[in-house]
């Protein structure tokens, strides 16, 4: 199947390019609509049923009519000298709420696209009073927007409406100030718009350099991101389509999520073929560069493909997840790899024969063979002390490590602690409410007795409520239309998205309600901090079901690539080592150095992925080439040296190109330590476990690590080298360049 695959993409190659050149137009074009259709808005929403919050959501949508798509953001309005407001303020502020909530914002084109292919998110917002302060410094609108914070388009509907209501209550002599997690995540995202541009650009750069460095080629720097390009917009597509089909939702996070991963691998799968593409030119100048596209694709294709797949099966996992934000996502991502795949096995062999040797142009290395340099000195050392560098690995993987100790998980959204307009506006608040105001704690109580609910009736309940240490302020009674139903506020003292604020939801709020739900009714408690606090049980029960199924997953496709019961023990210990190690590293700065209140909630499950799947990739190259080495005569010591040479320059480029890929999610907002964290865990993979650990202990173990089917020097060697120029002595290895 994959030299079938192989051999028709560069037997024809130019039919292939065609048809990934108008798939990736057409897709990309459609994939932004299509995403928007299955974009889920609420986090809660990803809970199931079963859990408390999810379950007072659904009350909340059904007997109160709150849109499980909106996202509310929290209007302060004072006076411009700061007075105090008098009527006359209040009645102005009214007025000019009534005006604002009658104005459709229009959403801002930010681009050239035609207009049907970008969601329109243009709304009339709904505005209604919530608070005054107890000195008459401020009021509190709420401000009611519908869709996903983290979407682009309702970014721009938020600053369109901000920018409208600064401008007409400065004309009324008042000053403004906007709060919450969308008021918040644009502030964020507006502070940090820079660094994306320059880390975006950087990384491009830094694709480029590399490749220029490696192969001296104009061609081989650029063709990397043409190629990739071409199949990130098919596989945006691709996921969109999978969505609609099954009913799934994303994540509005994913679609970036995806570009990052699918950009990382697809140049490293690249780049595989391209470092294999130039040693076999070089060692058969005679042959084709059609027919070296073909052999070498077949070849490097079966590595590429258990690497994929590695990815897939670990993120297809998730899809047994309870936590649906990790179960629509681990299937898009697995969609998206598949995708990347198919265009490994087939654009990229295609584009490898229609360039051929211009491909490195117009670098002279095709003409002669490089001499001996620090990647043939880098293997001849491992295989000359092999327990030294097992040491020197281990001892900085059990190092770095050691920092798991003491872990904890942030459910946080990440920029609580921002220092943007929206906190300092929170700020304010806090000084004269509680500051959850904004983002209030929600007990719902429904009948169950066939009766109708009265203030009177959950009077007791409201009381026990105002015992509760922690909660700053309980809020009318709020009954809905049939008196069936009814809403209790609470206004934590703690920031809403702080670990205070959902420790209270999850324990002495919902012992409160426990004891004191009135006969004949029952009691769901809900609201941000309640959903945070369910989404830690969910994702601690995950994680006792996602990382042995993804291990196994894993470790049985070694099993059937390798061939082997010992080698996939081996790199799958060596693998979890370097998951430690990053985790540690991750924990050591961010908890303990900078003081964050833990690590991210989603950090474990994602880097455990990440870095065991992605980084399985470079071991399974390094392996496989191991393995090849190994079936020509001499020592098994001198195979792992010539596996070492001749993959350094392309797991090392690999590496650094997708460690720079992850280092841009540093740019974006709340994804800080994940993008350490996978930055780190893909240079560890590569540079340390692969390039070190595992080669290392090869020689150690020698051809006994593939026990039980031991692979036996052959006559001349593997077939491929048969057809190759003569092999290089056993104790004198030479470097690509």
């Amino acid at each position: 199947m994959i030299r079938a695959l192989t051999g028709y993409s560069t037997r024809h190659p130019w039919k292939v390019i065609a048809l990934w050149a108008v798939l990736g137009v057409v897709l990309s074009a459609l994939a932004p609509t299509l995403i928007g259709r299955v974009t889920q808005n609420q986090t809660g929403d990803f809970l199931p049923k079963s859990y408390d919050s999810a379950a007072a959501l659904e009350i909340a949508e059904e007997q109160f009519g709150v849109n499980p798509d909106a996202t509310t953001v929290t209007m302060l309005v004072a006076r411009s000298d700061g007075k105090a407001l008098g009527a006359a303020n209040q009645k102005r502020v009214k007025a000019e709420a009534v005006k604002l909530a009658q104005r459709r914002v229009i959403m801002p084109r930010e681009d050239d696209r035609p207009k049907f292919l970008v969601p329109d998110r243009s709304q009339t917002p709904r505005i209604a009073p919530a608070m005054v302060a107890p000195d008459r410094s401020f009021e509190l609108l709420s401000v009611e927007l519908i869709g996903n914070r983290t979407d682009k388009g309702v970014q721009g509907v938020y600053r369109a409406f901000r920018d409208a209501a600064r401008t007409q209550f400065s004309e009324a002599g008042m000053r403004t100030g906007f709060t919450g997690s969308l008021a918040d995540t644009v502030d964020t995202t507006d502070s940090h718009e820079t660094a994306a541009k320059v880390g975006g650009a950087l990384l491009m750069g830094l694709i480029l350099l590399i490749n220029v460095l490696v192969f001296r080629s104009v061609l081989a720097a650029l063709l990397p991101l043409v190629a990739v390009a071409m199949i990130i917009g098919v596989a945006g597509g691709a996921v969109a389509g999978a969505a609609i089909l099954t009913g799934r939702k994303l994540d509005a996070g994913t679609p970036d999520l995806i570009s990052v991963v699918l950009l990382g691998i697809g140049i490293d799968y690249l780049l595989f073929l391209l470092f294999r593409f130039r040693e076999q030119l070089r060692a058969r100048p005679e042959q084709s560069a059609r027919e070296a596209a073909g052999q070498v694709s077949g070849r490097v294709g079966t590595a590429i493909t258990s690497a994929a797949l590695t990815i897939v099966a670990g993120f297809a996992t998730l899809g047994v997840a309870t936590f649906g934000q990790f179960r629509s996502l681990g299937p898009a991502i697995a969609v998206a790899v598949l995708v990347m795949l198919l265009g490994s096995l087939t654009l990229l062999p295609a584009l490898l024969a229609a360039a051929g040797r211009k491909m490195f142009w117009p670098s002279k290395s095709l003409g002669h063979e490089p001499g001996e340099g620090r990647a043939a000195r880098f293997g001849a050392q491992i295989a000359r002390r092999p327990m030294a560098m097992t040491f020197a690995s281990v001892a900085l993987l059990a190092a770095l490590a050691a920092g798991l100790i003491g872990i904890r998980m942030d459910y946080g959204q990440g920029n609580a602690a921002a220092k943007t307009p929206a906190a300092a506006t929170a700020t304010e608040i806090s000084r004269a409410l509680p500051a959850g105001v904004s983002d209030p704690t929600s007990v719902f109580v429904t009948a169950t007795d066939g009766g109708t609910l009265t203030a009177g009736r959950l009077d007791g309940l409201s009381r026990a409520l105002t015992q509760v240490k922690g909660v700053g302020q309980v809020a009318r009674t709020v009954l809905n239309k049939d008196h069936r139903a009814a809403r209790i506020d609470l206004y934590p003292t703690a920031d809403p998205q702080s670990q205070q604020a959902r420790d209270l939801a999850s324990g002495p709020v919902r012992a409160a309600v426990a004891q004191h739900t009135p006969a004949g009714t029952t009691a769901h408690v809900g609201g941000t901090a309640a959903i945070y606090a369910d989404i830690s049980t969910a994702v601690d029960h995950d994680l006792k079901i996602v990382f042995p199924v993804a291990a196994a997953l894993i470790a049985l496709i070694l099993l059937l690539l390798l061939r082997s019961l010992l080698a996939p023990v081996i790199l799958m210990l060596s693998v979890g080592l370097g998951f430690a190690a990053t985790l540690g590293a991750a924990t050591l700065l961010f908890q303990h150095v900078l003081g964050k209140p833990g690590v991210n909630f989603s950090l474990p499950l994602v880097l455990f992925l990440f870095v065991v799947a992605l980084g399985t990739d470079y071991n399974i190259l390094i392996s496989d080439r191991i393995r090849e080495e190994m079936q020509r005569p001499g020592p098994a010591r001198a195979a792992v040296a010539r596996a070492v040479q001749h993959t350094t320059p392309a797991i090392a480029t690999a590496g650094l190109v997708l460690a720079g890929s992850f280092a841009t999610l540093a740019t974006t907002p709340g994804n800080e330590q994940i993008a350490f964290a996978m930055t780190l865990g893909i240079l560890l993979s590569a540079l340390v476990l692969s390039l070190v650990l595992v080669p290392a202990l090869t020689a150690l173990l020698g051809r006994s690590i593939w026990w039980p089917v031991r692979p036996r020097p052959t006559k001349g060697g593997h077939p491929q080298h048969r057809a190759n120029a003569p092999a290089p002595e056993p104790d004198r290895v030479m470097m690509a360049d």
